[in-house]
């Protein structure tokens, strides 16, 4: 029997019974669906975390407070100060930028409207290191800044938030907080939630005048220090825990009452848990691809039993075992093919649909596309086998004399 011949029967089996090849092909559709939407929103997690390692930078470390023990009990968190910032300014030459930083939620105040605001207190080379681009105006200096001038930056979302129009309204203008009037220097331009929180939705103050004029405390929450560059990053670890140590008359052999942690390092530990659940969730989806096989290889199995005199017509009229073994597989991987593109479908869908109403990311990546595809194919393949190989080998009489 020809090729052409051997296609153009195994379609028109198919299309014989439409319904039963869908429900057939059910269990691929929806393994393929689950592991496209699995697989889609990973990829989009992993595109997020490596968007937020871009914007925070490759080369900033973040100094934080540590617990302090004494005698063997827990004293509670240690405090950073701007002295521990102007004592790492100029420590090492692996040291380009250094800036404290001290935050805290307060009422903000434009003519008649008002709004809980996170004020955040930094110093001027914060904007760089964060890399917040000035969009309108200008950002506060050194001078500023040790003058504990009341002047402040806004992020591109604070206007929205007080119900104007454009933040860009607000520069020139005065704002206040906790009674303190602002002048309204500069805005920056939109970057979106980051992995230390959404810049677009905060006021920056120089820090001085924060610690006096707005939260009222001398101790900072952390302290950015950004490096010459990546690979300066080990190295001025160790400057820095040999500087804040100093700094804090820390014994030798004694721990250190700080941390310093690399943001990219976290945000790339987010990304290789979110790779592993990835990939269990996918494991579990190419479970159902499994079950729909064994579907397949059923009601094959019983398709072959429903046309064994059809067979031994065929075998009658000449075709060989291997036409009728190629009859089968084809119907088969049909099938699986089939159910994997509806399924590349309804897993497209499922991750947009997930992406609108929860919220998340998803990315429909080529290669997971052509691997559902192909690992459907094959499993097409491998539960078709028995059926056909059972078909092929039927004896031509006896399957002429079944009813």
């Amino acid at each position: 029997m020809l090729i052409g011949e051997t296609l153009r029967v195994a379609f028109s089996s198919i299309r014989a019974n439409k319904l039963r090849s869908f429900l057939t092909t059910l269990g691929i559709i929806i393994g393929i669906g689950a592991v496209i939407t699995m697989v889609a929103l990973g990829e989009g997690a992993q595109q997020s975390i490596e968007s937020q390692i871009e914007s925070l930078g490759s080369n900033v470390l973040t100094v934080r407070p540590g617990q302090q023990f004494f005698g063997g009990l827990d004293r509670g968190a240690t405090r950073l100060s701007t002295d521990d910032a102007y004592a790492l300014i100029g420590s090492s030459p692996l040291i380009e930028n250094v800036s404290a930083e001290m935050s805290r939620r307060q009422q903000v105040e434009v003519g008649a409207s008002n709004a809980n605001v996170e004020i955040v207190g930094v110093m001027p080379d914060y904007f760089e290191i964060q890399t917040l681009d000035l969009n309108m105006g200008r950002l506060f200096t050194e001078g500023e800044d040790q003058g504990k001038r009341l002047v402040a930056v806004v992020g591109a979302g604070v206007g929205e938030m007080l119900n104007l129009a454009m933040t860009e309204l607000l520069i020139g203008q005065s704002i206040r907080v906790r009674g303190v009037r602002f002048e309204v220097i500069g805005t920056l331009k939109a970057k979106g939630e980051q992995g230390y929180g959404n810049p677009d939705e905060k006021i920056y103050v120089p820090l001085t005048t924060a610690q006096y004029r707005v939260i009222g405390q001398e101790r900072v929450n952390s302290i950015l220090v950004q490096t010459v560059s990546p690979e300066a990053m080990d190295p001025a670890i160790a400057d820095i825990d040999r500087v804040l140590r100093r700094a804090h008359r820390i014994r030798p052999g004694d721990a250190s009452d700080f941390n310093v942690r690399n943001q990219t390092s976290l945000l790339s530990a987010m990304g290789e848990t979110t790779r592993t659940f990835t990939l269990l969730l996918a494991g579990i989806a190419f479970i159902s691809l499994v079950v729909g096989g064994i579907g397949i290889m059923n009601i094959m199995l019983v398709s072959v039993t429903e046309r064994t005199r059809e067979i031994g017509i065929r075998k009658a009229l000449g075709a060989k075992r291997r036409d009728i073994l190629l009859q089968f597989l084809i119907e088969a991987l049909v099938l699986c093919a089939a159910g994997g593109l509806l399924g590349v479908g309804v897993g497209a869908a499922g991750a947009a649909v997930i992406t609108r109403t929860a919220g998340f990311s998803a990315a429909i990546a080529p290669g997971a596309v052509a691997v559902a595809i192909g690992f459907s194919a094959a499993v097409g393949l491998f539960f078709g086998i028995w059926p056909a190989r059972r078909a092929a080998r039927l004896d031509p009489i006896t399957a002429l004399r079944y009813e």
